[in-house]
């Protein structure tokens, strides 16, 4: 019997993929460093530049006399070089190259100043192999996984969840367990457990062979595919109108770290200097193997809450909703603060963007999403999760958790911008 060529290559259709545009105003992810050393940037009135230090280093040893040894000195001793720069290099030493004619300061490492203000313990945005900024895809599916888990603890008969799982035993595990919680490596374990009941307590059958216990073989998030963002190459969009506007625009700005005093006024609590990304526009790939997806029976029951990938997504929208809400909320009870420690609280701005009833996107990644985007926590009382905060991090009695947020100024010194927020469109195979 002859197969046909055609009939031999013909496979099932398992896979669901689809190509995301991935667009937002505003996004900091950090890196594995979690700030720079003073001789690892230099800062002009209108840019942050990221050297390759290397061939800095290579170049001031060109130069001869002392420039290697003051820069030495100067990372032993964390301080500023762009004094140093303009000795050895004069007063346009951002255009200096290596032997080679590479920049010593290449464009991708080179970030529009967005603060009049001096920086100081700037914060790095992670960047992929080739010193691009990205979006990893361990970042959007962890986000994804906490949306999952919190919808299965929103609707608990709908999914079966057994009942050691559901919020209220949750509560009470934690409550029984705060004191033993100021301990990070326990924090980390409850929170593991946590997570692996709901993904990893699943049987695997496949090719007639089954697979037990709580491992990464077991959790059904196995069958979905996330991939890195592309870069985020700054380039420009030009409108309808012809006007262009800068996309994946690299900047450091001023992030305001505020909290509230007991009557709701603002309260300022410090200024962190982060590079970030603005008006965000790059692709990435969701994939959801619906052949592997069926291999996973729960052991007690339980129901996997999505089949497919709109299923998901919109599973991504309900969290983001709930997290939109809470956050409007608080903005509309917090009261400005003109003279808070020097710096004008006004939060205008910040009201405006939470206007809108329907939440407009679909996640909250990176910076800003804070407790309630990275946690199950808007499930708990306002009262637990008060209490797991102050002893998870800095003790602030009283307050509802999270107890303080992070907003962005404009160069006029304007509290205008929240980090975090992006949607999804998918894009025409």
């Amino acid at each position: 019997m002859v197969v046909s060529i055609e009939s031999a290559l013909k496979k099932p259709e398992v896979y669901e993929s689809r190509r995301i545009q991935l667009t937002s105003p505003l996004l900091h992810i950090g890196s594995s460093v979690s700030r720079l050393n003073p001789f690892e940037y230099v800062q002009t009135a209108k840019k942050v530049y990221l050297p390759n230090q290397e061939a800095l280093a290579k170049a001031l040893q060109q130069k001869g006399g002392r420039f290697l040894n003051d820069y030495i000195q100067a990372i032993e001793e964390q301080q500023d070089i762009s004094r140093l720069l303009q000795q050895a290099f004069g007063k346009e030493w951002w255009d200096t190259q290596d032997a080679n004619g590479n920049p010593i300061f290449p464009k991708i490492a080179i970030s529009q100043k967005l603060t009049e203000e001096r920086i100081t313990d700037l914060r790095p945005m992670i960047r992929n192999g080739m010193g691009y900024l990205f979006i990893p895809g361990s970042s959007i599916k962890g986000a994804i996984r906490t949306a999952i888990a919190y919808h299965l603890l929103k609707y608990p008969e709908r999914y079966k969840i057994p009942s050691a799982n559901r919020v209220s035993e949750i509560e009470k595990t934690l409550r029984q367990r705060l004191g033993e919680l100021s301990n990070k490596n326990t924090q980390k374990f409850d929170d593991d457990l946590f997570m692996e009941s709901l993904f990893s307590d699943f049987s695997l059958t496949y090719q007639g062979k089954a697979f037990f216990g709580r491992s990464q073989n077991t959790d059904f998030l196995r069958c979905l595919k996330v991939s890195d963002s592309e870069s985020l190459v700054e380039s420009k969009f030009i409108t309808k109108k012809g006007q262009p506007i800068p996309i994946n625009l690299p900047v450091v700005a001023e992030v305001i770290v505020s909290s509230r005093f007991p009557d709701y006024i603002a309260k300022y609590k410090a200024s962190i200097y982060a590079e970030m990304v603005r008006n965000v526009q790059t692709e990435f790939t969701l994939t959801l193997d619906t052949e592997m997806l069926s291999w996973f029976k729960h052991k007690q029951g339980m129901k996997i809450p999505f089949s497919n990938l709109d299923e998901l997504l919109q599973i991504c929208q309900d969290f983001t909703q709930k997290q939109w809400d809470y956050e409007h909320d608080y903005w509309q009870e917090i009261e400005n603060n003109p003279r808070a420690a020097g710096k004008n609280l006004d939060f205008n701005y910040i009201r405006e963007f939470y206007e809108a009833e329907k939440c407009p996107y679909v996640l909250r990644l990176g910076w800003g999403s804070g407790m309630t985007g990275t946690t199950i926590g808007l499930c708990f009382d306002d009262k637990l999760r008060a209490e797991l905060r102050d002893i998870c991090g800095i003790k602030a009695p009283g307050f509802e958790a999270p107890k303080s947020r992070r907003t962005v100024m404009n160069l006029n010194g304007e509290i205008k911008f929240v980090p975090g927020w992006v949607k999804f469109k998918t894009l025409s195979n």
